[in-house]
């Protein structure tokens, strides 16, 4: 298969420039590129739900999407970055959503819908998964491996011999993306291709036969195995050179306690105590199911929680509304299912927490509103087209960067962040963390829950390891190394 010339504009903006991608059986090719550089996009017209303003996708020389074609009647499965589930229903209806269920007579026939589910599931290793039970009940992370499953139905159109996975390993941990390769090298030995956009360079080096990468919408650079390194991948997307994870002097705590944790528990998280000063980052390690997640939830009263929080030396609020107004700001992990509203204005999305102080009598004031928003778009380095653009039209990127304006516009004194890098690339990573360390120096207390080691070790000043839900450990980051971090994760806690 192979996309020749495509180019597509969006009103003035050109958001593809002449690519060109041959995607071959039995071989991994990686797309990468920052974000809104044109990935998105162009999977989408590999889809055929984008028509392109010129050139063609061609199978065995013939056009086809030009003349709708039905990509699952091709054989290409689609695994978006976003996870796309229907939680009040079961794991195995949601593996068979886009697929004909098994049915006689006109009745579905659930011994064998859950049957071929279970069967999916197997393939990653997933027998922890109960095909019957509900998909709401499962993690992000076992979520995201459950459409990954769902690629591998048969049925719905031609076998699949192409698989375009979109930041596929975002929401899981080592474990699960290792199964995940490993269904990705079954995949590939049968003789199936998998188109692969990810961030993440060391899985790139790890699984590509070739890789393609875009800037700003056009084909900048082509690399076979093992003719591209870390540093060589940086500057093809950026067109800069930046060290990966930039090891830095983190931010030295200078001040009062900001936030007292004394035997916190919420969800999976049994016992958390913590002090967090003024001015100091301070991050939350641990394995998944270890609570690194609930802790941030239960601060924000997104869940009940037990023990004493304090914030200053007040009390912290029960509920989010109260929370906020306390002075206490959250970027969640799932930025589309809680964070964000995607067809509304990301003026919106920035203004929700702070309605109250933008209105006059009761109404709201929208040139308030709009300067605020723009100012904080700059302070963020937030690309849109303004803040009337809709989030949903915006880069996975600059989608992050507006939960982050959102959580300036309080003027926190707290700031609690979930994965705050989750998904994005390196450019717009790195400016997240110059901003995050720019807050911490201007006094704001910053929280960070992730399951990048190496980001949690370039950014904060300590660590707080979490394991089954117990505190095990506060470790200070001067001199530790990703490896000393990860195993402090596998230990337990002392008895």
């Amino acid at each position: 298969m192979a996309l020749v010339g495509i180019v597509k504009r969006f009103g003035p903006a050109l958001a593809l420039n002449r690519v060109d991608l041959v995607l071959r059986s039995g071989e991994v090719h990686a797309l990468m590129g920052e974000n809104g550089a044109g990935k998105s996009t162009l999977i989408k017209v590999l889809a055929g739900v984008l028509r392109p303003d010129a050139g063609t996708v061609q199978m065995n020389g013939g056009a086809l999407m030009a003349s709708g074609g039905d990509p699952a009647a091709l054989g290409l499965r689609f695994l978006h970055q976003e996870l796309q589930v229907v939680p009040g229903v079961s794991v195995a209806e949601n593996i068979y959503l886009g697929h004909r269920f098994p049915s006689r007579f006109g009745l579905v026939q659930w011994r064998r819908l859950r049957a071929g589910a279970a069967a999916a599931l197997a393939r990653l290793g997933l027998d922890h998964i109960d095909p019957s039970g509900p998909m709401a009940g499962l993690g992000p992370g076992d979520q995201m491996l459950v459409r990954i499953a769902a690629t591998l139905v048969r049925g719905g159109g031609a076998d699949p011999w192409l698989y375009v996975m979109d930041e596929p390993t975002a929401a899981l941990s080592d474990a699960e993306a290792g199964r995940l390769f490993a269904v990705i090298a079954e995949l590939k030995a049968a003789g199936a291709g998998v188109l692969y956009v990810s961030h993440r360079i060391e899985e790139v080096l790890r699984l590509a036969d070739r890789i393609t990468v875009l800037r700003d919408g056009a084909v900048v650079a082509r690399h076979d195995r093992g003719a591209a390194d870390q540093p060589r991948l940086i500057h093809d997307m950026t067109g800069r050179s930046l060290a990966v994870h930039p090891v830095q002097a983190p931010v030295a705590a200078a001040g009062a306690a900001v936030l007292t944790l004394r035997g916190l528990a919420a969800g999976t998280l049994h016992s958390l105590d913590l002090t967090l000063c003024r001015g100091e980052i301070v991050g939350i390690a641990g394995l998944a199911g270890s609570g690194r997640n609930a802790a941030l939830k239960a601060l924000i009263g997104a869940i009940p929680r037990r023990g004493q929080v304090l914030l200053g030396n007040r009390p912290l609020a029960q509920t989010p509304a109260a929370a906020w107004a306390q002075g206490v700001a959250y970027v969640p992990r799932e930025r589309r299912s809680q964070g964000v509203m995607l067809w509304r204005p990301l003026s919106e999305t920035v203004a929700l927490p702070h309605l109250r102080r933008l209105q006059r009598g009761g109404i709201l004031q929208k040139r308030a509103e709009r300067a605020m928003v723009a100012r904080l778009s700059g302070d963020v380095r937030l690309k849109s087209r303004g803040t009337a653009q809709m989030v949903g039209q915006l880069s996975g990127g600059n989608q992050q960067k507006v939960l982050f304006a959102r959580a300036l516009a309080g003027q926190p004194k707290l700031l609690l962040l979930d994965e705050p890098t989750r998904g994005v690339d390196v450019g717009a990573r790195f400016d997240l963390h110059d901003l995050i360390r720019d807050l911490a120096r201007q006094g704001v207390a910053v929280l960070v829950a992730s399951s990048d080691l190496p980001e949690l070790i370039a950014l904060c000043d300590r660590i707080a390891i979490l394991h089954r839900g117990v505190m095990t450990g506060l470790l200070p980051t001067s001199g530790l190394t990703e490896a000393g971090l990860l195993a402090a994760c596998y230990r337990e806690p002392q008895p």
